[in-house]
């Protein structure tokens, strides 16, 4: 059971909001607009060179995402190893967690809550079992 470096990071907001978002960390940070799997939500992934290091994604018409506090934080994902042990630990401490698969590449990723809320993504290469 290996963590091995962070992945990137996701930020959720309305269409607006989520431009806007693009806009900062092109032009202020130096990101750059790349390219992104065929998810079914529209958004962004902005690159440091070669890595996709922030994931912007528009938020479902329903979904509340405040912007007069930090609420526009998703996720925090790790590149793992190991995909059965985590698991076994996630069940073993009672984590809940759901499993999805990235459109493509067949990366695995299990997403889960920290004591406060946040989201996590634990991230897997496909063959990982």
């Amino acid at each position: 059971m290996t963590v091995s470096k962070l992945d990137h990071y996701n930020l959720r907001a309305p269409r607006e909001l989520l431009d806007r978002l693009c806009e900062f960390y092109c032009q202020v940070v130096g990101l750059s607009i790349g390219t992104r799997p065929p998810f079914s939500n529209y958004g962004y992934w902005l690159y440091a060179g070669e890595q996709a290091v922030v994931h912007l994604s528009q938020a479902d018409e329903d979904e509340v995402c405040s912007v007069d506090v930090v609420t526009t934080f998703g996720h925090a994902a790790f590149a793992c190893r190991g995909r059965a042990s985590f698991e076994r630990r996630l069940s073993e401490l009672d984590i809940n967690y759901e499993v999805a698969q990235v459109p493509e590449s067949g990366q695995i990723q299990l997403f889960l809550k920290d004591p406060a809320g946040n989201g996590v993504e634990l991230s897997f290469d496909k063959d990982d079992r």
